[in-house]
């Protein structure tokens, strides 16, 4: 539709992440920063946190698109509330490990002695695991023992926590203080600022080809950092919209008022983009 109307590739503000519209803004290239501090360490937990759509599954999916090659071997556990013995099977699974029909230490042993076998070839194993704020803390005891697994003093798993901002307080349990001996570093991943709002809509716009057609105001990127409060995923979501309405009115200018316009209507239909 109106990837045609404005000559676009293909569409700028799609919600699903693509790691080729990533975008180092101030806080996703801390973070990176810090992920790749991670990766250098070679052990222990890495804990990134950040509010729903700001941007961590987007930040890991390019930091392993960059290491791609580099005698890595990454998975990725998008957590529901799994208990102990799911976690490990879902570990297993993620990594490609055979698990059907046999018992937690059949599965546990398999998982070592893919870890032994994958350092014996001079790979290191990460582990990414999204939503960890709802994970039980006997899920995380069990990751906190899968980081354990050693071969001359050598750690064999390195594990990525990515949560949303309670899991930090999930963290800060007396119960968990053995885990929290094992975070080499944290951080949290912040809204855009106005000026960098105005960059990232910027930069996928061009990543598509974008050559100023639909031109955008001053006061309307002022708007859409607003009423998004500089969050990536409701970004792309207004303006996803804000190009579907332009192009249904024929229009190469999104302004103040046909941003005003389409909020209110997002408003109407109860759609996340609104703060």
């Amino acid at each position: 539709m109106y990837t045609n109307f404005y000559k676009f590739r293909s569409r700028p503000f799609q919600l699903t992440p693509d790691h080729r519209f990533f975008f180092e803004a101030r806080p996703h290239k801390k973070a990176l920063d810090h992920l790749t501090y991670g990766i250098s360490q070679g052990e222990g937990f890495i804990v990134i946190t950040g509010d729903v759509g700001a941007g961590k599954t987007m930040l890991v999916d390019y930091l392993l698109s960059t290491f791609i090659g580099k005698n890595l071997i990454a998975a990725k556990v998008a957590s529901t509330l799994l208990d102990a013995d799911n976690m490990l099977r879902m570990v297993a699974a993620a990594f490609e490990i055979s698990q059907e029909g046999s018992d937690k230490a059949t599965v546990l042993k398999r998982v070592e002695m893919f870890l032994v076998d994958s350092h014996r070839s001079g790979k290191s194993v990460l582990l990414f695991v999204d939503e960890s704020q709802n994970l039980p803390q006997s899920a995380l005891e069990e990751l906190r023992m899968l980081s354990n697994i050693q071969i001359e003093g050598h750690p064999l798993l390195q594990i990525f926590l990515l949560g949303q901002p309670e899991f930090r307080r999930t963290l800060a349990s007396k119960d968990l203080e053995q885990l929290r001996q094992r975070v080499i570093t944290t951080y949290h991943l912040c809204p855009l600022e106005m000026e960098e709002t105005r960059s990232y809509i910027d930069h996928r716009l061009l990543q598509v080809g974008w050559n100023d057609d639909p031109r955008i105001s001053d006061e309307a990127y002022q708007m859409i950092h607003e009423v998004t409060g500089g969050v990536p995923r409701k970004i792309n979501m207004l303006c996803d919209r804000l190009l579907l309405f332009a192009f249904l009115e024929e229009s190469h200018m999104i302004d103040l008022d046909v941003v005003c316009e389409v909020v209110q209507g997002m408003a109407d239909e109860g759609l996340a983009a609104v703060s």
